[in-house]
């Protein structure tokens, strides 16, 4: 067995105490949660909102198999219905001109540490 030297402790314990002040708890003291926004259209989602957390997903890969393979769009789980309820102006995406979900999505992707690439060809900018 290894023995850490007390600079590098001293270091791993700062390190930890800034880390930990960093991200602020939650009022139970747990992990805070994503806030994404609200819908803006529509009464309610396709799915319940802890199936769509949880299974997105699966749904946007199968829809995408069933568009690129078989042309059929506009399904339940379609990327377009994501868009109509969710999609909002962002001065990041296309100088603010066109709706996109990148704000919705990006909210629990950062705090899930997940990349999404739909949006370099889904933007409404796209050439």
């Amino acid at each position: 067995m290894t023995r850490v030297s007390g600079t590098v402790r001293a270091l791993l314990l700062a390190l930890l105490i800034a880390l930990a002040g960093a991200v602020p708890a939650s009022a139970d003291g747990g992990v805070p949660m994503p806030k994404p926004a609200k819908a803006f259209a529509g009464e309610k989602c396709v799915e319940p909102v802890e199936v769509m957390r949880r299974f997105h997903m699966s749904f946007l890969e199968h829809q995408r198999d069933d568009t690129v393979h078989g042309g059929i769009r506009g399904a339940k789980h379609s990327l377009k219905g994501c868009v109509d309820c969710h999609a909002v102006k962002s001065p990041d995406v296309a100088g603010g001109k066109v709706r996109t979900l990148k704000p919705f999505c990006k909210e629990c992707h950062d705090y899930a540490a997940v990349s999404i690439d739909c949006f370099g060809c889904h933007t409404g900018a796209a050439k």
